[in-house]
């Protein structure tokens, strides 16, 4: 029990403390050769993977003018997450992380292969995108916790908080990249070019994992397994019964549920409240993803996953939630969208490093594939949801409806973990 304790403290003073080595320690995750073998390939990857997002949504709206198609594609691509993010976080925690995810990247590349030569034929039909759709979704469901756990195995703990931020930061400026640059090949290649080129793009990713030294590798060492469903149930009760992951879980289920689906309504903010066009709206997400790309190399720089950062990066984002369902002109709104990306990412980079850094190493894959449920598979129920309100209420309102919901997170996640620490001080002046 005294061992335990001293590593409870010891991965809390990690979660709380910088590294002192001021601009240059922002990317020292880099100097490790694993993780930059592996942050390399993801660069790319993650580029080519935003490429195929918006060309997916371009070929079905040229297949159909069906706003339901549309919807029907992105469900199919997210449901797999919901229902098989929590069984996967079991088969992460037993199988070696590398070589999982160098199957499961060869899959999504087989994938993106596929439907680029299928639209490359003039063959591709509405089912054909729905079927790879759902493919994708299932890849994802997989690839995203062991991608999230493989990271701890590849740095030393104390390196931890500024590997994901640095994860972070290559994921959303792919984000802004990778859709400027689909378009860009849509018009002067082709539509098939943008699948195609994210298949290609798989294989850096491949590469650097097959250069991956496993004996510089920080792997849990493998323990007998258990029957499948013991096993989850074995990672949702830790989680629920730690209350430093406990109140990561709570802020994750409102803010990942009710608030990074507000992207959903940005088309309609843009037509209805800041009558803009296209091209602002194309703006708009750039904005957000500027923004998160600044917050990450802030929280890269800082090297640190401390609760009133994650907390106040959770508050900021509310906050800046209902300010965006408040605005009226376009260029206010710009500024509060890079806000949100500046908080949202502050939030999720420092609950992301926490959830490492606080879990287990043999029950990773499953705590982390919990953090994968909330932040992605609950996308179905919030978009869905936010159109349902929207109906009733308006934009504008079921937007400020959401923060509220946010805000309420925070709250109950705040509360809970001040009465945590007062039920433990009350046991400690007990006799």
């Amino acid at each position: 029990m005294d061992g335990e304790r001293r590593s409870t403290g010891r991965t809390l003073f990690l979660l709380r403390r910088g590294d002192g080595l001021g601009l240059t320690g922002t990317f020292s995750a880099l100097r490790i050769r694993n993780y930059r073998l592996y942050w390399a390939g993801q660069s790319i990857s993650l580029t080519g993977t935003w490429m195929q997002n918006t060309a997916q949504g371009w070929l079905v709206t040229s297949l159909t003018s069906s706003p339901v198609a549309l919807g029907t594609a992105v469900m199919l691509q997210f449901l797999p997450i919901g229902l098989l993010s929590l069984p996967a976080g079991v088969l992460v925690d037993r199988l070696p992380k590398k070589r999982l995810l160098m199957a499961l990247q060869a899959v999504a590349m087989a994938q993106a292969t596929a439907i680029g030569v299928l639209v490359a034929t003039d063959a591709v039909r509405l089912w054909h995108v729905y079927l790879l759709a759902f493919v994708l979704g299932t890849v994802n469901a997989f690839s995203n916790p062991t991608r999230q756990a493989l990271i701890p195995e590849l740095v030393p703990s104390e390196k931890v908080p500024n590997a994901v931020a640095l994860y972070s930061a290559v994921f959303n400026l792919a984000r802004v990249l990778g859709p400027a640059v689909a378009g860009l090949a849509i018009a002067t290649i082709g539509l098939e070019s943008a699948f195609l080129l994210n298949a290609a793009s798989f294989v850096p990713v491949l590469a650097g994992l097959l250069l991956i030294r496993d004996r510089e590798m920080h792997s849990p060492p493998r323990r007998a397994s258990a029957p499948m469903v013991a096993e989850l149930w074995e990672g949702v009760v830790y989680a629920f019964r730690t209350p430093a992951v406990f109140q990561v879980v709570i802020l994750m289920a409102f803010i990942g549920t009710f608030g990074y689906n507000y992207r959903t309504m940005l088309p309609l903010l843009a037509r209805q409240v800041l009558h803009v066009g296209s091209q602002e709206f194309g703006l708009m997400d750039t904005a957000v993803g500027l923004g998160a790309i600044a917050a990450a190399l802030v929280v890269a720089y800082r090297q640190r996953a401390s609760e009133g950062q994650m907390l106040l990066g959770a508050a900021a984002f509310s906050a800046m939630l209902a300010l965006l369902g408040l605005s009226q002109w376009y260029g206010v709104s710009l500024l509060i969208l890079a806000g949100m990306g500046l908080a949202g990412i502050t939030f999720t980079t420092s609950a992301n490093a926490r959830l490492q850094l606080l879990s287990p190493p043999e029950m990773r894959g499953r705590i982390m594939s919990l953090y994968t449920l909330l932040f992605a598979g609950t996308t179905p129920i919030g978009s869905m949801t936010l159109g349902l309100v929207a109906d009733t209420v308006g934009v504008q309102g079921a937007v400020l409806s959401f923060a509220a919901l946010c805000a309420l997170g925070v709250a109950l996640a705040l509360l809970y973990r001040l009465g945590r620490r007062a039920a433990a001080a009350a046991m400690g002046d007990a006799p």
